[in-house]
């Protein structure tokens, strides 16, 4: 990816989004892009926070293992995304594992890097605010999506706030998502087996909420709204 392109996409991140784009271009300058295929580890649990990750292609799933060893997933990192802050900006370690789902071309920002831009611009801090502040709404959200509904609602509310993120959700009532994830991926997304993630599949399905292709999911805004229990 160009130096031009990725100040673009920048520009649509909610980490960035309003910096101007001399000073997304100053962050685009100290990235550098990095690799991954499927099913490499790119951070565990527990490893101290080097840099945080700007997603180009591919998907990044985030998840923490139970004492009984379950995997928990709680959230995917896709094109467009950034993830990994956490540790980067509070000192810690990693709260979670990064685990590339399929091939990834990600760019890297250093913690020394961003912790430059934070000292030296008032806009950025106020951005980074707004960053996690952003953050904790979505793990609330999540959380009470878990334990207040019921795993076709959840499902709904997963597939709104795909939907909400592009740009043609503002105007249109149907968009398209590049699903190119399993059934089991999902199902660890929204804390249910893979047996009952696709029978709601198949409920949202036959309400008319989503039509399935062969690695796209095709949303109507309206019908998902009314199941999710958010219209």
């Amino acid at each position: 990816m160009s130096k031009d392109r990725l100040v673009d996409w920048l520009g649509k991140t909610s980490l960035f989004g309003t910096l101007d784009p001399e000073e997304r271009r100053t962050v685009a300058l100290e990235m550098r892009e990095v690799q991954f295929a499927p099913g490499q580890i790119v951070f565990g649990r527990g490893d101290p926070g080097r840099e945080i990750y700007f997603v180009a292609e591919g998907r990044v799933r985030l998840s923490v293992l139970t004492a009984e060893g379950r995997e928990l997933s709680f959230a995917h990192a896709e094109p467009g995304q950034i993830f990994g802050e956490i540790a980067v900006l509070d000192g810690g370690v990693r709260t979670a594992d990064a685990t590339a789902v399929s091939k990834v071309v990600a760019h890297s920002l250093s913690k020394s890097a961003l912790m430059r831009l934070v000292e030296t611009s008032t806009r950025v801090r106020e951005a980074v605010v707004r960053f996690l502040c952003q953050r904790v709404r979505e793990a609330d959200q999540q959380l009470e999506g878990i334990a207040l509904y019921p795993i076709e609602a959840r499902l709904a509310r997963f597939f709104l706030a795909a939907a909400r993120q592009k740009p043609e959700a503002k105007s249109m009532k149907r968009v398209t998502l590049d699903m190119a994830i399993s059934q089991s991926e999902l199902a660890l997304l929204i804390g249910a087996s893979r047996p009952k993630v696709n029978a709601a599949l198949a409920l949202l399905q036959d309400s008319g909420a989503i039509e399935r292709n062969d690695k796209t999911i095709i949303c109507n805004i309206e019908e998902l709204e009314n199941l999710a229990g958010t219209a």
